[in-house]
C-alpha cells in the first residue's frame, strides 16, 4: 500500500511540475504529502486531487464553502463521467487524417486552418448572445472540431495529442482553483478572479525562475501572453487585469474616475489645438490627427479600467450596446416603412421621434 501511495504521489507531482511550473508555490508551505488527504488517478493519465486540505480544523472551510460542500466538489472531480461520444469523435477525426482518409483533412496544417478557430468562436458567441440553444449546440461542436483537429495534426507530427491538451487544462483548472482544491479563501466570484490572477502571476514567476536557473532565454514580459490580435477592448481589459495583479492599481474606483476625467481633459485639449474641417473633423495635419487618436485611446483605456473595477466585461458591455442600437434602428426602419417613407429621407427630428418610440416599444 505504501509503495502505491508513493507512486501515486510521484505521478501527481510530475503532472503539475512537468506541465506547468508554479504548482509547488501552492503547496510548499508544508509537505505536499502531509496535506494530501486522498487522491484519485483518472484513467488515461489524467490526475485529479481529491483532497488538498490544511492541517487546520477540517470541519469548516474559510472560503465560503462548508466542509461537506468542499468534499462533494472534490468527490465529483475524482470520479469523472465517461464520454463515449467524445471518444468516438476523436477516433473519427483520426480516421479522416489517416493515410486512407480524407485528402483535404490530410493536407491541413496548424496554420492552414487557424482562421477557422476564430470564425467558429465568433459564430458560437453569436448563438450564445442570441439565446439560440439549438444553434449554440451546433456552433460549440464546430469549435470542438477545431480543437480536436488541431490536436490530431499535432499528434500526427509527434508534438502532442488531445489527451495532453485535456490533461494540461485539467491541471491548470486545479491549480487556479485553490479555494476548491486547496485551502485558499474566496468568498465570491470577484475574489475568485483575483485569486486566479494571483495564481497566474505565481506561475509566471516560477516559470521565469526555472528559465533563469536553466540558463535559458530572458523571462517573458508580463503582458507578452496577451495576444495583440485580441479586439481592442478585450486586450485592454486583459492588460489592465495583469498589471493590477502585479500591484499596479488605483486604490479606489473614484481614483479611476479621476483618471478618466484627466484623460478627457487631455483629449479636449488635443482636439482644440488640432486643425479641423467645417464639419468639426480633425484633418490636414497627420501628427495632430495621431495625437487626438492617442488621447481618445487613453480615454477608452481608462474607461476599461472603470469596467474592470466594477466587475464588468467592457467587451460584453459594448457588444450589448451595439445589439441594442441595431434592434432600435431596425424598429425605426420598420416604422418608416409602414409610413411609406425611407428612414434616410426623414428629418433628424422625425428620426429622433422614431428612436424614442422604438425605445418605448422595446421596453414593453
Amino acid at each position: 500500500m505504501l509503495s502505491e501511495i508513493k507512486a501515486a504521489l510521484g505521478k501527481v507531482q510530475f503532472s503539475f511540475r512537468g506541465r506547468k511550473a508554479g504548482f509547488d508555490s501552492l503547496a510548499n508551505r508544508e509537505s505536499f504529502t502531509s496535506r494530501m488527504r486522498t487522491l484519485s488517478l483518472r484513467f488515461g493519465g489524467f490526475v485529479v486531487l481529491k483532497g488538498i486540505l490544511s492541517n487546520k480544523d477540517n470541519s469548516t472551510k474559510e472560503h465560503g464553502m462548508s466542509a461537506s460542500q468542499h468534499e462533494n466538489a472534490l468527490e465529483r472531480a475524482a470520479h469523472p463521467e465517461q464520454h463515449p461520444a467524445f471518444d468516438q469523435f476523436v477516433a473519427t477525426i483520426s480516421a479522416l487524417r489517416a493515410p486512407d482518409g480524407c485528402p483535404w483533412d490530410r493536407e491541413q496544417t496548424h496554420s492552414s486552418i487557424a482562421h477557422n478557430m476564430i470564425e467558429e468562436a465568433y459564430e458560437a458567441v453569436d448563438a450564445i448572445e442570441a439565446g439560440d440553444v439549438a444553434h449554440m449546440r451546433e456552433e460549440l461542436g464546430d469549435v470542438l472540431l477545431q480543437v480536436v483537429l488541431q490536436s490530431q495534426i499535432a499528434a500526427d507530427a509527434g508534438e502532442f495529442d488531445i489527451e495532453d491538451v485535456a490533461a494540461d487544462v485539467d491541471a491548470k483548472m486545479v491549480r487556479r482553483h485553490p479555494h476548491v482544491f486547496g485551502d485558499e479563501a474566496a468568498a465570491g466570484a470577484s475574489e475568485v478572479l483575483n485569486l486566479w490572477d494571483k495564481v497566474k502571476l505565481r506561475e509566471k514567476q516560477a516559470a521565469d525562475q526555472a528559465g533563469e536557473e536553466s540558463g535559458g532565454e530572458p523571462p517573458a514580459g508580463l503582458l507578452d501572453g496577451v495576444p495583440v490580435s485580441f479586439p481592442a477592448l478585450m486586450q485592454a481589459q486583459k492588460i489592465s487585469r495583469k498589471a493590477a495583479a502585479a500591484g499596479f492599481e488605483w486604490e479606489t474606483l473614484e481614483d479611476v474616475w479621476g483618471q478618466v476625467r484627466s484623460e478627457i481633459d487631455e483629449l479636449n485639449e488635443a482636439y482644440d489645438q488640432a486643425p479641423k474641417a467645417a464639419n468639426g473633423k480633425v484633418e490636414g495635419d497627420p501628427e495632430a490627427i495621431a495625437h487626438v487618436e492617442e488621447e481618445l485611446g487613453d480615454v477608452l483605456f481608462s474607461l476599461v479600467n472603470v469596467a474592470r473595477r466594477m466587475g464588468v466585461n467592457s467587451e460584453n458591455a459594448l457588444r450589448a450596446s451595439c445589439r441594442k442600437f441595431r434592434t432600435r434602428w431596425s424598429a425605426m426602419e420598420q416604422s418608416a416603412f409602414e409610413q411609406g417613407v425611407r428612414l434616410e429621407d426623414m428629418t433628424c427630428e422625425e428620426q429622433n421621434r422614431l428612436w424614442e418610440q422604438a425605445k418605448a416599444d422595446l421596453r414593453k
